[in-house]
């Protein structure tokens, strides 16, 4: 082979190794966020997507690197769209038995209660959930804490919006209401219902996650699981979690 030609074959096979690394690169990941109207944890806020949980989320993209797209949705859609589809997550979502080998889970990224909500005027004393079996309980679509309660055999009645059942509760049409007590609370107040419905009986307290299509590659799990170790760590949750006033009515 003369120099001349072991040079151009030279040149064009560093020329294939070039394209074969430039095939191999990972292309840049970009994940579907879905959530649903549940202050504090996500809502509107001045037309943009906000609340504890929506923060720390967006904060969790930044340090990852992760492009992202965050949708506002029904519940119901919102989970079932991660359930389908990959690079595809949801939160904030209760990690139950049921729901376990359906994602992959980042979290938690918060906490709330489950309380029971009735008629201020109706006096109802519980101390167990089960003394509540007695009673129409509210709910709404595609909720967890409808199918814990549809799983224990008591009477549920889900509506489509979580919107209504302060008024189904109003007007007789349950006779109790299952909610967080920060979600509860902050729908109580906003439409005007504060010391005509109160909570009950706390029964349950449970984590918030992110739960992500089980399709999403392990090292974007684990890049999401990362940051917010350090956002734990360097106290930047804390801080999201400040920011919003958790106040429930009594």
């Amino acid at each position: 082979m003369t120099t001349t030609t072991a040079g151009i074959y030279t040149f064009f096979l560093g020329l294939c190794i070039a394209s074969v690394t430039i095939r191999a690169a990972p292309a840049p990941v970009t994940l579907i966020l879905t959530t649903e109207d549940s202050p504090p944890y996500n809502m509107l806020v001045d037309e943009n997507i906000a609340g504890i949980a929506t923060d720390k989320v967006r904060e969790l993209m930044k340090r990852a690197g992760l492009g992202y797209r965050l949708d506002l949705l029904p519940w119901r859609r919102a989970y079932e769209l991660a359930v389908a589809q990959k690079l595809t997550c949801v939160f904030s979502t209760t990690r139950t038995p049921e729901r376990e080998e359906l994602f992959k889970w980042v979290g938690p990224l918060a906490s709330t209660d489950w309380v029971l909500y009735g008629k201020a005027e109706r006096k109802l004393h519980l101390t167990t959930l089960e003394e509540a079996r007695p009673y129409v309980i509210g709910t709404y679509n595609g909720d967890s804490r409808d199918a814990f309660l549809r799983a224990k055999n008591f009477k549920v009645d889900t509506a489509p919006d979580e919107n209504l059942n302060p008024a189904k509760l109003m007007a007789d049409r349950i006779d109790l209401w299952a909610s967080g007590r920060y979600e509860g609370g902050t729908l109580i107040m906003r439409q005007g219902l504060a010391k005509k419905i109160v909570p009950v009986l706390t029964f349950n307290r449970v984590n918030l996650y992110l739960a992500c299509n089980r399709q999403t590659p392990d090292e974007v799990i684990n890049q999401l699981e990362a940051s917010l170790h350090t956002m734990l760590k360097d106290g930047t949750s804390t801080r999201i979690e400040h920011l919003y006033d958790l106040k429930t009515p009594h």
